[in-house]
């Protein structure tokens, strides 16, 4: 049996890197992106099955889905949640617009793909659910606000979908990545330029620091590990009889797991503050 999985999020990254291996595994994948062009670049690569999928447009979620299950013949084994992307701004400088835009596709999105997949999975009687977060869905840090609430909120509907569907075959999983390279912060200085007005702000100067941060090619950081790393996750999540409830990927990930466990609040914020922007 050739197990078929959709994913989100494919143009480039972490759901590009997860439709080749997964494809090299045998696995029947669905990618999914949210532009037309997308759609044809990725068959240019060799991803035999692409939709077009936008997380923000409900719409588009419907038809990406409708699409996907006419290729699999009404049936998904898996399910990736990994399209999203990071608004950053401090707090007090974000519009509510920018807000609401971040939600409606790393969190609206994501839950209204999930229920419509649920339906076919409990259907079936038998899925998998592995939904891509963050080190940001477990520790906070300045200037990711519209990120960190997201992918808060996003664990929490997670781990209470996990709860009810406990007396069901359907398995539901988190993956934590922390920096992993990425067109992430490439995507994330469009938003910050988009959406934040900087020149006005007391945090001028942070936002000046980000820009650059944002702007430099290769790792953010000694740590930084390529896509396929999350992908090795995601494997043993859709492989493993008993795939783990999270999956952490890096080592700022395992540290701010083990930090929010042990230290203090007043400790734990010093630590994150030096962060920055």
């Amino acid at each position: 049996m050739q197990y078929s999985v959709l994913i989100t999020g494919c143009s480039s990254g972490i759901g590009l890197e997860a439709a080749r291996m997964l494809q090299a595994r045998d696995f029947f994948v669905v990618a999914s992106c949210r532009k037309k062009e997308d759609v044809e670049a990725l068959k240019a690569q060799g991803i035999k099955h692409v939709v077009q999928l936008d997380l923000a447009d409900s719409a588009s979620l419907s038809k990406g889905l409708e699409d996907t299950l006419a290729i699999t013949n009404g049936q998904l084994f898996a399910l990736f949640n990994n399209g999203a992307y990071g608004q950053p701004g401090a707090v007090e400088d974000l519009p509510v617009e920018a807000l609401r835009t971040q939600f409606e596709s790393n969190f609206f999105g994501t839950h209204e793909l999930t229920t419509k997949v649920l339906k076919v999975m409990l259907a079936q009687g038998y899925g998998r659910i592995v939904t891509n977060s963050s080190v940001l869905g477990l520790v906070a840090a300045p200037f990711r606000g519209a990120y960190n609430a997201s992918k808060f909120a996003i664990e929490g509907l997670t781990d209470t979908l996990r709860l009810e569907l406990s007396d069901t075959p359907i398995h539901v999983s988190l993956i934590e990545p922390g920096p992993i390279e990425s067109r992430f912060r490439a995507n994330a200085l469009v938003a910050l330029k988009n959406n934040i007005d900087m020149e006005s702000s007391r945090h001028k100067k942070g936002y000046e620091e980000a820009i650059t941060r944002l702007s430099t090619e290769g790792p953010a950081s000694s740590h930084t590990l390529p896509a396929s790393a999350v992908v090795d996750k995601l494997i043993h999540a859709l492989e493993s009889p008993r795939p783990k409830v999270r999956y952490y990927v890096t080592i700022p990930t395992y540290g701010a797991a083990i930090m929010k466990r042990l230290l203090p609040a007043f400790l734990l914020d010093k630590i994150m503050v030096r962060q920055g922007a």
